[in-house]
């Protein structure tokens, strides 16, 4: 008998609920959820929870809802750790690594989840994906697209110093989800208008993007791979910009990798957030249906959901992309499963199977 296909969502979010949270996250204003569960909150910063599938019960009544099989749960934006003292900063990202592998351990049918480390202490941050890895059985590592250095100096997740990371990805065999957010913390705008979730992630996702390639990474950790949130949108629409940039002035670009090397690569995925199918067009014709997967970003109002103003619902831009014949049925089954098995697993066939039984019983 023919398996069925799989739905597998490449991109959510989970919340703790409140009791979950530690005092200290509160007290020290980390992070923390109100007891009515209708704001998460820092110091100084509140965001109202939008919908209830931010929580694990009420997550899991959602996909039933909607016929999702299974879903990669990243880290928290949130708690990526940057300005935080280095303490508090570890016992933060422990807390939310100890939360996802709970919840990946306890429901393996349902979440595989990522763990987060800060690239700004380099040798803790080894030793927290050594943990994860060895100790928690996570294999995807969740790192944001900028990040705060020693000195308060804002860097790119793919500076050379970072490198340490990258080597212990590879010989783990890691799939690494890069996400962006703190845009308002080092880009010199008012935040208004939601600029900075609007405009300014995508674009730091295209930094990013610039320069894993122009490093070359793909290739220099070929077990290492990488997956952009929001379909790197401004990465697609950009390529050809970066491409004449480096042949018109190679003087700046000494002794790296050419953009064009990187298009459509086997280690490189975007998602598919990009919320029309134009978008969705322009990334599958730069890099091939193969290296898409799907991303639901659920449950925020930026994420494919249940909506009548929008006249929405996950899953929903596929199957337009299949009526506009931008895809066909065998590329869009291979976004909502196989292309997602192959950035989780890469080469990993047993991996990938051992996942697929624990969905399918």
């Amino acid at each position: 008998m023919e398996k069925r296909k799989l739905r597998i969502n490449g991109h959510s979010h989970l919340l703790p609920y409140p009791e979950e949270i530690p005092e200290f996250m509160r007290e020290k204003g980390i992070f923390w959820v109100d007891k009515d569960r209708k704001f998460m909150l820092q110091k100084g910063w509140k965001r109202p929870v939008t919908d209830s599938s931010f929580f694990l019960n009420e997550k899991l009544e959602w996909m039933e809802r909607n016929k999702l099989d299974h879903a990669v749960v990243l880290n928290l934006s949130q708690l990526y750790g940057n300005g935080l003292r280095v303490e508090e900063m570890k016992k933060a990202l422990r807390f939310q690594n100890d939360f996802n592998a709970r919840i990946q351990y306890e429901h393996p049918d349902k979440f595989t989840c990522g763990f987060v480390v800060h690239p700004g202490f380099i040798r803790s941050a080894g030793w927290e994906i050594e943990r994860c890895v060895e100790t928690l059985g996570m294999r995807l590592l969740c790192l944001p697209t900028h990040y705060m250095d020693t000195i308060g100096t804002w860097r790119c997740i793919f500076d050379e110093e970072n490198e340490p990371l990258f080597e212990l990805a590879d010989k783990y065999n890691l799939a690494v989800e890069i996400h962006p957010y703190d845009g308002e913390k080092f880009i010199n705008l008012e935040n208004t208008a939601w600029r900075f979730h609007l405009i300014w992630m995508l674009a730091q996702c295209a930094d990013a993007y610039h320069f894993l390639t122009l490093n070359g990474y793909q290739e220099k950790f070929p077990n290492m791979r990488t997956c952009f949130a929001h379909g790197g949108q401004l990465a697609q629409i950009n390529l050809g910009r970066r491409i004449q940039g480096f042949d018109g002035r190679p003087d700046l670009f000494e002794g790296k990798h050419h953009p064009r090397k990187a298009v459509g690569h086997k280690n490189i995925f975007f998602d598919t957030l990009v919320h029309d199918t134009g978008g969705l067009d322009l990334l599958i014709r730069n890099h091939g249906a193969k290296q898409v997967l799907m991303g639901l970003d659920d449950p925020y109002p930026l994420g494919e959901m249940e909506s009548e103003p929008q006249s929405s619902y996950p899953g929903k831009l596929l199957d337009l992309a299949i009526e506009r014949n931008i895809i066909n049925e065998e590329e869009y089954d291979a976004i909502w499963e196989d292309n997602v098995l192959q950035w989780l697993f890469g080469d990993d066939d047993n991996g990938k199977k051992d996942l697929v039984h624990k969905i399918l019983a």
